[in-house]
């Protein structure tokens, strides 16, 4: 099932010249969503400005998504893509997003966490370098002209205790918990967390909406009101 999410977005800018349209990204993380693989149910969709990925899903299935809705593909690195983590290397697809780097879509800022670690060769959790994540990117951030503005974060995994799950493998990281209170991001989009193991696939933290994209999920930013 392909799910739909609306935010309002606080920043007017990117909604300049599209005469109130909302700017629309599918989401996608972990899990291929079959309904996709259907022309019927994409063009169901209307237009897509993005596609989001959040991690661990095949180069196949990103190229795929960017090619069938004609949009530009930003993705983070998950813990199964890490160096030497069986991903076919031959097959091409778009560069992924680094750990505290901001890239435009349809003039939103998008900043990317992924999986800590995922240079390393074990698949184990490194919550000190989600820390080091985590600073860095608010360090990249604080400059003025980037602070005062709403950002899109996209991560692998959950900041802790929204969204998480309680097993010890995919707990949320506690960097991510700081970094989400001194963003505010109006969303913050993850995979990582099996939607079987938690009660809502969309929770909100303050001025923020954290939202799982296991699956699909098509997010709706709306413009302020005039």
């Amino acid at each position: 099932m392909i799910r739909r999410l609306e935010i309002p977005w606080p920043d007017a800018r990117p909604f300049e010249g599209r005469e109130g349209r909302p700017i629309r990204f599918l989401a996608a993380s972990d899990e291929a969503e079959p309904a996709l693989r259907h022309a019927r149910n994409r063009e169901a969709l209307g237009p897509i400005d993005g596609i989001l990925g959040g991690g661990d899903l095949e180069p196949e299935w990103l190229s795929f998504l960017g090619d069938a809705f004609n949009s530009p593909v930003v993705y983070v690195r998950g813990n199964h893509d890490r160096v030497g983590g069986g991903r076919d290397a031959r097959v091409q697809a778009p560069a992924w997003l680094e750990t505290g780097r901001l890239q435009h879509v349809a003039g939103i800022p998008i900043v990317g966490l992924e999986w800590p670690g995922v240079h390393r060769p074990d698949n184990e959790r490194h919550p000190g370098l989600a820390w080091a994540q985590a600073l860095r990117t608010a360090a990249r951030l604080a400059r003025p002209r980037l602070w005062k503005h709403p950002v899109l974060v996209l991560s692998h995994v959950a900041p802790a205790g929204i969204g998480d799950s309680q097993d010890a493998y995919h707990l949320g990281f506690g960097a991510y918990r700081w970094l989400l209170g001194r963003l505010a991001p109006p969303i913050w989009v993850h995979g990582h967390t099996n939607p079987a193991s938690v009660p809502r696939l969309v929770e909100r933290s303050g001025r923020s909406v954290v939202a799982n994209a296991t699956g699909a999920v098509v997010v709706e930013l709306t413009p302020p009101p005039s």
